[in-house]
């Protein structure tokens, strides 16, 4: 393996084009780079750099040098970082819920584990209204939740987002006098924001089908049973929102949050939370659906 000292100093002259700008830029003397770089020719067997009249520029091996350099070093520093933070210990009862199981969650507690491997984590897959009853009497330690918009909200947001009207397809729908509603089991409060938009709007309703879970409701909606209320981020990519062409009133935003239970392990939880969250900005979206 190249060693890390040389391939900084070769990325310094790479960038600055300059044996001098490297010295200068890593504090170090003008003959230190060039011998640097003779070691580092010599490792490799090739030229990696030539020398014109206003400065170098790398070869066609210092260009691929450069690209290797890049991967080689930040391999390092993601390794300093993992051994430098000290791993969270003990158990950790997160709960999740159902339909934001469905996006990149998994692959997001895959990649905790892997970082925490002595952190024993008890998965809980469950309606939000649920999961919130069950971290306030103490048997949860962090949830994922979603829950109507408000300017300030408990615990960590993670997402703004809207609900809206999904179906199949809006043409079974269009000719119908009540419109047929796919909902979770009451209490839920997507269920009765569906049911108080169409009162409010003076639209005759139904409940099509009712359901346990998200897979049942997008089930349910797959096969034209009626109409689901989702979030927009959440909406496979084989169904479609249907609002406008029926006619259906808007409905209202939805926070994504992250609760926590105060007794709960506090390093366990902040690295959960910022691997979350973390997913969620470097997408600049949704955590994403993996069906979209």
């Amino acid at each position: 393996m190249y060693d890390p000292v040389l391939l900084r100093t070769f990325l310094a002259v790479a960038g600055g084009h300059s044996f001098t700008v490297a010295a200068q830029q890593l504090g170090i003397s003008q003959p230190t780079v060039s011998q640097q770089m003779r070691r580092l020719e010599d490792e490799i067997g090739r030229p990696l750099f030539i020398r014109e009249t206003r400065g170098v520029r790398p070869t066609e091996a210092g260009e691929a040098l450069a690209s290797f350099a890049h991967r080689i070093l930040g391999a390092h520093a993601d390794a300093e970082s993992y051994f430098r933070s000290s791993p969270s210990r003990g158990r950790l009862r997160f709960g999740t819920a159902d339909d934001l199981a469905i996006t990149q969650l998994p692959r997001i507690l895959r990649q905790f584990r892997r970082l925490n491997p002595q952190v024993d984590l008890e998965l809980t897959v469950e309606q939000s209204s649920v999961l919130t009853r069950r971290l306030a009497a103490g048997h949860l330690d962090l949830v994922f939740v979603k829950q109507p918009a408000v300017e300030l909200g408990e615990g960590t947001l993670v997402l703004h987002d809207q609900f809206v009207w999904a179906a199949e397809d809006a043409e079974p729908f269009l000719k119908q006098e009540q419109v047929p509603l796919i909902v979770h089991r009451a209490p839920s409060f997507t269920r009765q924001m569906a049911i108080d938009a169409l009162e409010a709007a003076g639209r005759r309703w139904r409940i099509a089908c009712t359901v346990r879970d998200i897979n049942a409701m997008l089930a349910a909606t797959r096969a034209g049973l009626g109409i689901a209320v989702l979030a927009h981020s959440l909406i496979p990519s084989d169904l479609q929102k249907v609002e406008v062409r029926l006619g259906l009133p808007t409905l209202g935003p939805v926070d994504f949050r992250l609760l926590s239970n105060p007794a709960a392990p506090k390093q366990a939880v902040e690295s959960l939370t910022t691997a979350i969250r973390s997913a969620t900005l470097s997408a600049q979206a949704p955590l994403g659906n993996p069906s979209r």
